[in-house]
């Protein structure tokens, strides 16, 4: 007499399922053990690679922001003495201090030498050597939001400078879009604005005036928007 045959459980099923999925990944090792190995040995070396890509990273972020730390002096002095930007930009190899170019060139990848790069390009502006300054400005990097709007400032300063003012109006837009408070976006709304009417666009120019007393009501800038809404009208 035949016996029934034995059902078989779902938990036997699954370490079956199991087994047979282990001796298929067996299987595929040992035929390609080889190539397995130069994977796993290529992945490790990556993630060494990474790592000391970041330990060096940060070790540079450090050095940039002990050497911004030293000429910043030069910097400020500069208020009082324009001459200084200069020195600020150029440094005092003799005294250890290294200059604004020198950190941007060697740490221009870290944090610390990107404000260097903002600092400079804000010598380079103050000094009038508009096209060095425009170059730093817009290579300029961070995650600092009210930076970045400062850097677009930046480069409308120096295309209004340059004369290019329908692009240096556009700058200024973007540097009023990063950031929105009650200082610096009324600003930037009114230089926009201030670009516009010279390029010609003064319907352009009256609209952001207009957004400038609507949004920003209390700001000093906001005091002349009739006046040059007017001016821009006729």
């Amino acid at each position: 007499m035949l016996r029934p045959k034995k059902k078989i459980s779902k938990r036997e099923i699954k370490e079956d399922e199991l087994l047979m999925a282990y001796a298929r990944v067996s299987a595929f090792y040992y035929a390609h053990k080889k190539y397995v190995s130069y994977a796993i040995t290529g992945l490790i070396a990556v993630v060494i690679g990474i790592v000391i890509i970041i330990n060096n990273r940060r070790a540079n972020n450090e050095k940039a922001a002990v050497e911004l730390a030293k000429v910043v002096t030069l910097y400020e002095a500069a208020a009082n003495n324009p001459k200084a930007y200069q020195q600020a930009i150029d440094g005092q190899p003799e005294r250890g201090v290294m200059g604004l170019k020198t950190i941007v060139d060697n740490y221009g990848n870290t944090e610390s030498g990107q404000l260097a790069r903002f600092y400079l390009a804000n010598a380079y502006f103050n000094l009038g050597k508009y096209d060095e300054a425009l170059k730093n400005y817009e290579n300029f990097s961070s995650g600092n939001k009210l930076l970045q709007a400062s850097a677009l400032a930046g480069v409308g300063a120096c295309l209004e400078a340059k004369g290019e003012f329908d692009k240096a109006a556009s700058s200024y837009e973007k540097a009023a879009a990063t950031v929105s408070n009650t200082i610096n976006t009324p600003e930037y709304l009114n230089s926009a604005a201030r670009c516009y009417a010279r390029a010609g666009a003064k319907e352009k120019a009256i609209a952001l005036l207009k957004r400038l007393k609507q949004d920003y009501p209390t700001s000093t800038y906001a005091r002349e928007v009739d006046r040059y809404i007017s001016e821009f009208s006729t």
